[in-house]
Parts: C-alpha cells; structure tokens; sequence
C-alpha cells in the first residue's frame, strides 16, 4: 500500500493567486481501512543563524522564529475504507496569504534563510496499524517590480584600486592591468549574467581566472543585525595564462532554488553579490567584487548586449 501526492502542473511551479490542484493518490492491495485523510498546505519561511551571531543578542532568538505564510488544511477522505486497486482523490488550495502575512515570498533555499512552500497529505489508521504520510515540495515564483534602466558597469582593477590593501605594501604586489564590464548589476534571474574581462597588462603569470556568485543573507530586528556570505556557484571562466588584450567572456546563470529576486523585510534579507578572483602563480589572489540585484519578470526581456 501507498501513499502519493500528484499535481496537476508537471514543473509543481505556481505563482501568488493562482490554485494548486492535484490528487491524493492511494495504492492498496486489498481492501483498506482508515479513520480519514487530511491534507496540508503550507509555506514557511525558516531562519537560522551562524554559529558566530548566537548568544550576541537575546532579541535574536525571538526573530528567528519561523515566519508562517500560509497554512491551510482540509480533510480529504472521512473514515472508512479503500477497495482494492488505485484510489484518487482531487484536492484544489488557492495560494493566498495568510493574514495578517502582507504577501507570498519567492522559493528559495539557503544556509541561513529559507522559503519553501509543501503540501503533507496524512492517513491516519486504527492502533495496530501504521499510519501513512507524504510530503510534496512545490515552487512559487513571484513576479519583481520592474527595474529602472540599467547600464554596463565597467571596471578596472590595478593595485592601486585594491582594498584592504596598505600604500607600503603595493611594491610587494605584481603590476597589473584589468579591465572589463559586467552588462548589468540589475540582473533578470530567467537570463544569465553576462560580461567581458581583459588582461591588458600583468608581470605575472596568471593560473586561472573564476567567477563566484555568493549569497548575502541578514537574519535580526531592531536590536541588531547578523549578517553572513556563503558561495553559492564557482565558475572558472579561463585557466592559465590568457593572451594580452584578448576578451573573455563572462556567462553565469543563475541556479534555481538556490538563488532568488533580491528581498529585503524587517525580519530578513537576501541579497546577492559576485566575485571576480584572478589567482596569479605566485600565489597572490586579486578579487573584486560586484553588488547585483536579482528580480523575475513574466517575459524576459533584452536589457542590451555588447
């Protein structure tokens, strides 16, 4: 015997008004007593904070609670039994709010925050007997605000342009020249960053260029904030010693899941950053790093090329 969830929408991705439908699907061999199934939806948003951020302030463990979207439950099947054979049972929840919840956040899995959405079916059955439950993940999308007109960001990295880096130990550093652009810093999550880079001049030898998209994620209130950077993706866009003047491409795209529009409340955010790190062969590590902000529209649209 077994207990399944199906939804109507193979991809299981819905946005904010829409309705979720499906079947309960139970699978019995013989018949099958039961004393009711229930069904729940519910969309959660969970936090969590580092090791380092616990204990600073007692007002972190009140905002960390779970932060409830929606819930909605509704019982499916009242006591009785299944005959033998396949059993479905449809089921539809219109994917609201729960009051007084202002609105659907977009699903997204992170290290510190995350914002998943699931339905829970659960068949409940006599003492002797096992109970039987399934959980089924479902993804919502929500559609940004638009952004203003976006233009290139173009760089140039010398050692003079390095942070964290002290005037006395510049001659210490190998001389180089590094130039590029990213097409955006306001980036449709549907398309891929894209970019150039070039090594206009460099006396050392450089092992490998990479590109690391990193997620900003701040749990806290009024009291105080924390505030962690965790990679997400590490792409290596060139590897040895690329020829002077020539121009690398730089293409990105953004994992599902695991990246979502850039969202900021009183309780949370979730940002996103990219790293540019040049790693030359005698050991020096050159990094710059670029703000972007992520955001989901119903088409993608062109915002330029190169």
């Amino acid at each position: 015997m077994s207990l399944d969830i199906r939804l109507k929408r193979v991809d299981r991705i819905y946005r904010p008004g829409e309705t979720v439908a499906g079947t309960v699907v139970i699978n019995t061999k013989g018949k099958l007593s039961h004393n009711g199934i229930k069904l729940v939806l519910e969309g959660v948003v969970s936090l969590q904070l580092s090791s380092k951020s616990v204990g600073l302030f007692e007002a972190f463990y009140n905002s960390v609670k779970p932060i409830q979207l929606c819930y909605y439950t509704v019982d499916i099947a009242k006591p009785g039994k299944f005959e033998d054979g396949e059993t479905e049972i449809p089921f539809e929840f219109k994917l609201v709010p729960l009051e007084p919840q202002p609105q659907l956040y977009e699903t997204y899995h992170g290290v510190f925050v995350n914002i998943q959405y699931s339905l829970k079916a659960d068949m409940t059955r006599s003492l002797l007997a096992k109970n039987l439950s399934k959980t089924l993940e479902f993804l919502v999308e929500v559609k940004s605000q638009a952004p203003g007109k976006s233009a290139p960001v173009n760089f140039k990295i010398t050692p003079e342009t390095l942070e964290n880096v002290k005037k006395s130990s510049l001659k210490n550093i190998p001389h180089f020249v590094i130039e590029g652009a990213l097409e955006s810093a306001q980036c449709n999550i549907n398309k891929p960053l894209i970019g150039e880079i070039t090594i206009v001049e460099s006396s050392a030898v450089i092992k490998s260029i990479e590109l690391q998209l990193v997620r900003v994620e701040t749990c806290g209130c009024a009291e105080g904030y924390a505030k962690e950077a965790t990679e997400i993706q590490n792409l290596q866009i060139a590897e040895g010693d690329p020829p002077k003047g020539a121009k690398i491409p730089i293409f990105m795209i953004f994992p599902r899941l695991f990246t979502a529009p850039t969202l900021a409340t009183k309780t949370f955010k979730v940002e996103f950053e990219v790293n540019l790190v040049i790693m030359l062969s005698d050991g020096h590590l050159i990094t710059e790093n670029f703000p972007i902000k992520l955001f989901r529209l119903d088409e993608v649209d062109s915002i330029g090329s190169f």
